[in-house]
């Protein structure tokens, strides 16, 4: 497996994204792959794949944003690693954090493209949110190692109450969305979300001891 990137928005180089690509067979993403495939073609949309980098099936935590942007379509994966503010930003919060890459998988609460083609990017709507929910069940189902769940934005901390419900007593932090037009709004909004990984970090630590 490829080193991890030492900087953000790492997949903006063609051989950097072509080397992803070509991990995309790995077993530890295999099943979450599937879920992708079944949620794509039951909502007719793109639905972006895991990191081969991330934890998969592995994952110790589960960071849960809100749905992907257009951009997505660019690399096909969910991923700190695109070429945009919102990634290059949860790039370096995690890394602050010191959290292993391994123990992470990020996926979204609405997990298809909701956007038209060149449209600009959009917060989900209602029945999106509610359209997502039943996928979140076989999402847990393949995390069997899952100490934490992280939710950023308010879309994602609706799934908390669902959360809570399919796996009792699982710790769930919810931090802002580490997007630049919400970072950028005042300086508690990243000391949330550092804070808040610092207690998932903590968490993950204490599982491990």
């Amino acid at each position: 497996m490829p080193a991890e990137p030492h900087a953000p928005k790492s997949l903006a180089d063609p051989d950097a994204l072509a080397a992803r690509r070509a991990l995309i067979e790995a077993p530890h993403i295999a099943p979450i792959r599937a879920l992708a495939a079944q949620i794509s073609a039951e909502r007719a949309a793109p639905v972006p794949i895991p990191d081969p980098l991330d934890g998969g099936v592995g994952a110790r935590m589960l960071l849960l944003l809100e749905t992907p942007g257009p951009a997505v379509l660019c690399t096909g994966f969910v991923t700190r690693d695109s070429a945009n503010g919102t990634a290059a930003n949860l790039f370096r919060f995690l890394a602050e954090a010191k959290i292993p890459r391994a123990d992470t998988l990020i996926w979204n609460a609405v997990p298809w493209l909701i956007h038209q083609a060149g449209a600009l990017n959009r917060a989900p709507r209602r029945t999106e949110v509610l359209a997502a929910a039943p996928y979140l069940a076989p999402l847990l189902d393949l995390l069997p190692r899952l100490t934490v769940a992280v939710l950023a934005g308010r879309y994602a901390a609706e799934a908390e109450p669902a959360i809570t419900a399919l796996r009792p007593g699982l710790p769930v932090i919810r931090i802002p969305h580490p997007s630049p037009t919400y970072v950028c709004t005042s300086p508690a909004v990243p000391a949330r979300i550092r804070w808040g990984l610092g207690e998932a970090a903590a968490l993950l630590a204490r599982a491990t001891g």
